[in-house]
């Protein structure tokens, strides 16, 4: 059912023209998200301050604990804490594999580095969790942590260079499992 929903959020960003979409990708795996602004069709709240967030994750395990791919749906709010070139963002995301469900909640950090350069330079940080109380199925806990350093190359154009730590816990035999941990290179394209 979660893929349905997954699949029906991502083709109903395609059709208003979502806000970003992009790619991630090392020898093992693949992972492609998009990105819907909410505060676009909405008069009542500030652009680029909520999103709908659709992410797939194919990762090449190399184990029998858990091979299935991983789908995401989030809600992400996100404020500029001033002139300091910091946003700060709390979320909320489902995450789905054949017999793993979670409900983490994270925050998100953002630092536009200071443009001493012609290519403006940013920095992200993501940590999401889900206690027992937000884990179904087989699931008994998540944790993820996401570091990326970002490049605008050229105008609404980003290469991402990453690392990503998500770490599963289940109810039954297999325990704690790292799903993946993985450095990363990809592209971001807004529109």
């Amino acid at each position: 059912m979660l893929k349905k929903i997954t699949l029906i959020a991502a083709s109903a960003a395609s059709a208003f023209a979502m806000n970003s979409a992009g790619i991630n990708i090392n020898n093992e795996d693949i992972e492609l998200n998009a990105r819907f602004d909410v505060g676009e069709f909405n008069e009542n709240v500030e652009p680029d301050s909520m999103y709908v967030n659709v992410k797939f994750l194919d990762a090449d395990n190399s184990n029998t604990v858990n091979n299935d791919a991983l789908y995401e749906l989030g809600f992400l709010m996100q404020k500029e804490m001033g002139e300091s070139g910091l946003k700060v963002g709390l979320g909320v995301k489902a995450n789905y594999t054949k017999d793993y469900v979670s409900l983490p909640l994270g925050m998100t950090f953002e630092y536009g580095l200071p443009s001493v350069t012609v290519v403006p330079m940013a920095i992200h940080a993501d940590v999401y969790y889900a206690p027992k109380v937000l884990a179904f199925q087989n699931a008994n806990k998540y944790f993820e942590y996401r570091l990326e350093y970002d490049a605008e190359v050229i105008e609404h154009g980003h290469v991402i260079v990453g690392y990503r730590h998500i770490t599963t816990d289940y109810d039954d035999v297999r325990g704690d499992f790292t799903y993946n941990a993985s450095a990363y290179i990809g592209f971001n394209f807004e529109f």
